[in-house]
């Protein structure tokens, strides 16, 4: 089984949220993490000064560390508003750029899902900002209908990984489709807003969840961690990662990209 690591950018700068009520809702969340015990003080600490610095990112620091350990990570970056995502183009395609430039792979963080115009111009404007001829897109959110992958392979998108299941790859059209076999919050805010999970029971749940996929004899094991958490703020997030990417190097697993999966599936 190889491993595919892919990091979706939900925010960039703090403020892109002041007509909307992610702030608020932010704040309640920790205040209920850390008085369930779950986050630090200093966990709490370092998010009001990422508030005051107006940074909700961690690009940078998740680059050097994928690039530190040789994992060669996908990006998937928004180029249109929608559902609690709100950065601006200029600051998607200043970090489309940056992240090419530093030899990782980026995808289309896709808003529209059912409407074929949408998804059309997102297409359209994510080739023009990047310069790509062939890329991937994920749902935000993972939304998808039963017409969603036939409106992607339309429109002329490489891969999808937006269908959230342990499978193997498989095409509609000339679209692959790579389900995310395993997602942060999935695990670690366990069926809640809220994280209620600590570092130990979220280390077991991961391991249960690579032997079912080795069971089930996937191919190819998708991993998203989204780049906000890779941060002093989320200790439990980042820690998880971290000994995320060392347990499978110890294990001695191989990662891949998209790219090079699809090749490989090609010749077969």
């Amino acid at each position: 089984m190889k491993v595919i690591v892919t990091h979706d950018v939900d925010h960039i700068r703090v403020f892109e949220h002041k007509n909307d009520l992610i702030i608020p809702k932010f704040w309640i969340r920790s205040f209920i993490e850390f008085g369930l015990g779950y986050i630090a003080y200093r966990e709490v600490k370092n998010r009001l000064k990422e508030f005051i610095h107006n940074k909700w990112h961690n690009l940078e620091e998740l680059i050097k560390f994928d690039k530190e350990n040789r994992v060669p990570s996908t990006f998937f970056v928004a180029v249109s508003k929608g559902r609690n995502l709100a950065y601006s183009l200029s600051d998607a395609e200043f970090w489309i750029k940056k992240i090419i430039n530093e030899g990782f792979k980026v995808g289309v963080h896709g808003i529209s899902f059912e409407d074929y115009d949408g998804i059309k111009s997102e297409h359209e404007i994510f080739k023009k900002v990047s310069g790509l001829e062939k890329f991937g897109i994920r749902m935000h959110y993972l939304k998808v209908t039963n017409k969603t992958l036939d409106m992607l392979n339309k429109v002329g998108y490489l891969y999808d990984s937006s269908i959230y299941e342990l499978a193997n790859p498989f095409k509609v059209g000339d679209l692959w489709e790579f389900p995310l076999s395993l997602m942060d919050g999935y695990i670690i805010n366990k069926n809640s807003r809220y994280q209620n999970q600590n570092l130990e029971q979220v280390k077991d749940t991961t391991k249960e969840i690579i032997e079912k996929a080795i069971t089930c004899n996937l191919k190819y094991f998708t991993i998203l961690f989204h780049d906000r958490y890779f941060s002093e703020s989320f200790l439990t997030w980042r820690e998880w990662y971290v000994w995320l990417i060392e347990y499978l190097r110890e294990n001695r697993v191989e990662f891949i990209t998209f790219e090079e999966a699809i090749k490989e599936l090609r010749e077969t």
